[in-house]
């Protein structure tokens, strides 16, 4: 039989997360899913195999440990998808040191510290290290105005990705920064177009399409190439 692919989904008590860890289950992956709190956790619960982490991704003694506690583990896929959306407001003139601070703490710089630190639990030559990323991200596409911090710090997480990549060298790793599509979530909103279920289950279709392929590719959840 073939063995059983393995991944560890950061931020999965809810929406996408959640979505990415009933998708892989469904699909006979090993999971393990990180959550920030216990709050919502009974749907990973219902799920049978899956492992529980417990993660502050911003909490650098929390990851210190959960390396420790995974120390020995190789994955074929790790991806990154805690964030938040930032204040209400989204206005650079009310924004507070603290509100940008958190923000750009949570989506650019914590993702990618997490990323140094288990990228060399990723198999090198097939696995995927994959970050949720958004078109918003994109500072060639003039959308996203009323989520102007929110989208700054998605442009952010996309320049420091490409920073890590470089740090890579040839490792042959596969990394995926990833638009989910407009998505019914917390922070997408009901107006949205999207199911979770058919937003997670095109996220996996391009991660199994993507890896072994190696490089760093800005994609959506159908596939299309975003501009950088």
């Amino acid at each position: 039989m073939t063995q059983a692919k393995t991944a560890l989904i950061i931020g999965a008590s809810r929406g996408l997360g959640l979505g990415l860890v009933q998708q892989l289950h469904a699909d006979g992956w090993q999971v393990t899913a990180s959550v920030r709190s216990q709050a919502g956790v009974e749907a990973l619960q219902a799920l049978p195999g899956v492992k529980i982490e417990q993660l502050d991704i911003n909490d650098g003694a929390q990851v210190s440990a959960l390396q420790q506690r995974l120390q020995g583990q190789v994955f074929d896929l790790l991806f990154i998808n805690a964030g938040v959306s930032g204040p209400a407001h989204q206005s650079v003139e009310q924004a507070t040191i603290e509100e940008i601070g958190q923000l750009f703490f949570t989506n650019a710089i914590a993702p990618i510290r997490l990323a140094q630190r288990f990228a060399p639990q990723v198999k090198s030559a097939s696995g995927v290290l994959a970050f949720m990323s958004s078109v918003l991200g994109s500072v060639a596409i003039p959308e996203g105005n009323n989520m102007a911090l929110y989208k700054a710090s998605k442009a952010a997480l996309n320049s420091m990705t490409n920073s890590f990549v470089c740090e890579l060298e040839d490792s042959g790793l596969t990394v995926l920064s990833l638009h989910p599509g407009w998505v019914k979530t917390d922070m997408g909103g009901e107006g949205a177009p999207l199911d979770v279920q058919t937003s997670c289950k095109g996220l996996v279709e391009q991660i199994n399409k993507q890896a072994g392929q190696g490089g760093h590719r800005f994609i959506d959840y159908q596939g299309t190439s975003i501009p950088w």
